[in-house]
């Protein structure tokens, strides 16, 4: 399968559309309406809610299923100010230095929305630039969602599932309930699409990040392995590396026993502070979400003969019949330097 598409108006009305969502951690009804409302008519797609208010949504057409079977995920909920229940005071919820969100004039800048309080920037698509209060992680829900609408449009046969998850930026709680209450069957694995700062000599603008890790775990070889594989045969440009400056929801998946890998857009301005600490709205290439959309279409897509490659111990074990001759002779040279 050779991907030759453009869908960059549509992935561009995805970004506005979901960029422009208000979202904190357990306030994320707007973003989880726009993503219903942006997937409730595409062919083939269903749509439903597990006990903690993450979004499932699965793709299923025809009896074709990957082996394995992707459950997409990206959480919905990003660092911003909540009102405490019932008291007229504001928590931060979210990974961000007390000091810098309790700054006068950053407190100036945050916009309410009810119970809720996220920084008051613009959401632009514009000149090959993603900025928005909240890149992290509707960029990812927008990659999604954009990977659905283009299955359907592609007609392709396939089962790919996805989770829209809740809180996230305190602690993975949506994607521990994913976990622990797993619906897409033993057969399913794990992928956490998210936006990252670039770290370990991984840029912006240089591709999507296939995460080896993070900083509390190592992922699947073998998916990512696929994950590779796939950019690769497609030609796709991509950055393998281990972003250990933070952690995703991957690692929570995989604490729940869910084979899980990790895939990032890099990310500038990560959590809205900039090089120098300063508020800032965060920023991503459209170029590196183009990408990312086009890698994970290919990932369910395409036929994975990189599946069917022998282990590693059956590698080794083949490599040592292949070269008994050889090790003899050299053990019989270290047995003479030994006498």
């Amino acid at each position: 399968m050779c991907l030759d598409w453009d869908m960059s108006d549509t992935l561009t009305s995805i970004l506005n559309k979901l960029l422009n969502q208000p979202t904190a951690p357990f306030h994320e009804y707007h973003v989880r309406e726009a993503i219903e409302q942006l997937l409730l008519d595409v062919p083939h797609v269903d749509l439903s809610h597990d006990a903690f208010g993450n979004l499932l949504v699965t793709y299923r057409k025809g009896k074709r299923r990957s082996t394995p079977t992707w459950v997409l995920g990206a959480h919905m909920d990003h660092p911003a100010f909540v009102k405490v229940p019932n008291k007229d005071e504001w928590d931060f919820l979210g990974g961000m230095p007390k000091a810098v969100v309790e700054l006068e004039e950053n407190v100036a800048q945050r916009k309410e929305h009810g119970d809720f309080a996220p920084w008051d920037f613009d959401a632009v698509v514009d000149n090959g630039r993603v900025q928005a209060p909240a890149c992290d992680d509707l960029v990812g829900c927008s990659v999604i969602v954009a990977v659905f609408k283009e299955l359907a449009r592609l007609g392709l046969d396939a089962t790919v599932h996805a989770a829209f998850t809740r809180a996230e930026e305190v602690g993975f709680l949506g994607a521990w309930h994913l976990g622990k209450n797993w619906p897409f069957g033993k057969e399913s694995v794990f992928l956490s699409v998210e936006t990252s700062r670039p770290v370990n000599g991984a840029e912006l603008g240089e591709g999507p990040m296939i995460r080896v890790g993070d900083r509390l775990s190592i992922f699947d070889n073998e998916l990512t392995k696929i994950l590779v594989s796939t950019a690769m045969g497609q030609g796709i440009r991509v950055q393998r590396c281990l972003l250990d400056a933070g952690a995703c929801e991957a690692s929570a998946l995989q604490a729940c026993g869910i084979r899980s890998a990790g895939v990032s857009v890099p990310l500038g301005n990560y959590h809205n502070l900039d090089d120098d600490q300063v508020l800032a709205p965060e920023w991503v290439y459209l170029e590196d979400v183009q990408s990312m959309v086009n890698l994970l279409v290919a990932l369910v897509g395409v036929d994975q003969h990189g599946l069917e490659e022998r282990p590693l111990e059956e590698r080794v074990s083949l490599r040592m019949k292949e070269f008994k001759k050889h090790l003899e002779a050299g053990n019989s040279k270290f047995e003479a330097l030994a006498v």
